[in-house]
């Protein structure tokens, strides 16, 4: 990576399972609809996360009725009004703190704008970020390098100069298909699931400083 002196580092965050800790929630919404809308796969949540909404439809869902499809949808933006966004430890002050220091940063969802209108009124977080990519902007999701691309083409930064967070199989696929460097967010994969597959792991930003950071 480049030098601290020439702040060319640009961090990408994902928001789910990195930023906020919703992951556990989504676990509950989805496991509950894979079973109403016999989905077919024991392990629907796991499967399915940091994909686009776009993608779970046509891939798991596309022999079911438009009607079906629409309740569905329905539900979940029903839901995602309602839902918390408990931060990950540490994760807002760490993002402070690489602005401090003049770090570029991204952040890279899988979620729609709708949804992060209502996580941003929880986390007063949107300006901290030069530039936000989501669902709405894409046409091919996670595990597509598409959204890692275009954070890094918004930021000007070359992908090899990106430090991406990552917290699921498709995210960080993603991110290193973009040729990135990714540290892996143990919050709901095991972090010896995680750690053949990242640079490093860690289980949240809690003790994380700008030392470990110039590591990076």
């Amino acid at each position: 990576m480049s030098s601290m002196c020439a702040m060319k580092q640009t961090v990408l965050f994902d928001f789910d399972g990195v930023i906020a800790d919703t992951e556990p929630i989504y676990d509950i919404f989805w496991g509950d609809a894979a079973q109403r809308y016999h989905v077919g796969y024991d392990d629907f949540p796991n499967l399915i996360k940091g994909t686009t909404m776009p993608y779970v439809l046509k891939t798991y869902f596309s022999n079911h009725s438009q009607a079906e499809i629409d309740q569905l949808c329905q539900e979940l933006e029903a839901f995602e009004s309602q839902m918390p966004f408990p931060q990950i430890a540490g994760s807002l002050d760490f993002i402070r703190l690489l602005k401090e220091h003049g770090v570029k940063l991204g952040l890279v969802t899988s979620s729609d704008d709708s949804k992060m209108a209502n996580a941003f009124r929880a986390l007063p977080i949107r300006e901290l970020f030069d530039t936000i990519v989501t669902a709405d902007r894409i046409t091919r999701g996670k595990p597509d390098p598409m959204c890692y691309l275009l954070g890094a083409a918004d930021l000007k930064t070359d992908p090899a100069d990106c430090l991406v967070f990552e917290d699921s199989y498709n995210g960080i696929k993603a991110a290193q298909a973009a040729g990135m460097r990714v540290i892996g967010v143990s919050s709901s994969i095991a972090a010896d699931k995680l750690q053949p597959l990242v640079h490093e792991v860690i289980p949240d930003f809690s003790h994380i400083t700008m030392d470990h950071f110039k590591q990076w």
